[in-house]
């Protein structure tokens, strides 16, 4: 097996025992009340002009990721990936992702997040997401994405920031194989952090690799003023 299907089934192998070790806890999380997730948006079937969809751009939220090693801001594109969007500020909103880590990194390849504690426990999420990649959001270096199971539609809080151009992630088709991995955000400032999160060293964590061994700790996510 090349290194490149070792990364793509370590990916999935990650995000799944994720999911199967807290599907239980996603039940409990919240109730269906509560559950008022992107997955439930409807999509917008509204055809825009170029300007439009400009002007939408434009208006685009901008987070910003406060880490024990520096501050990242990114954008979202709520023109692009809408429900996908809404489902992160509303784990933003809830201030989810405070205090969890960065929990996999691997160098030339991505950093993880938003998952797990610092002790290493999966923290319970609301319900599964549709999967909105798209040929039209690569996964580039700087951009921002949606972890998830070899299960197309199954991610939740979990988010991973490409470090290089990850061409065999990006959206080829409607199948299983092709359907890739989701884009909804560029990082804006601070892709120097996102390095350095990147250059720390890894091990084994338990049943999981590439954890770094000096945490990487998510002080804060929040919407920019």
């Amino acid at each position: 097996m090349n290194r490149t299907m070792q990364i793509i089934v370590a990916l999935a192998m990650s995000a799944g025992l994720v999911t199967q070790a807290g599907c239980e806890a996603q039940k409990k999380a919240s109730d269906s009340s509560k559950k008022t997730t992107a997955a439930e948006t409807k999509p917008e079937t509204t055809e825009k002009t170029v300007t439009e969809k400009d002007q939408n751009a434009a208006k685009n939220p901008v987070v910003i990721i406060e880490t024990s090693m520096g501050t990242i801001k990114a954008e979202l594109f709520a023109d692009k990936a809408p429900k996908t969007v809404t489902n992160f500020l509303l784990y933003t909103d809830e201030k989810f992702f405070d205090g969890l880590i960065f929990h996999r990194v691997i160098a030339g390849f991505m950093i993880q997040g938003g998952g797990f504690t610092p002790q290493m426990q999966q923290k319970p999420t609301h319900g599964q997401i549709e999967n909105e990649a798209s040929a039209e959001t690569p996964n580039d270096r700087g951009t921002l994405a949606m972890a998830r199971t070899n299960e197309v539609h199954s991610a939740t809080a979990q988010f991973f920031i490409n470090l290089k151009d990850n061409g065999f992630l990006n959206h080829k088709d409607k199948t299983a194989a092709g359907f890739g991995y989701c884009v909804f955000g560029k990082v804006i400032d601070g892709m120097d952090v996102v390095d350095k999160i990147a250059a720390v060293r890894t091990g084994k964590a338990g049943r999981f690799g590439d954890v770094p061994i000096e945490q990487v700790v998510i002080k804060s996510v929040r919407r920019a003023e």
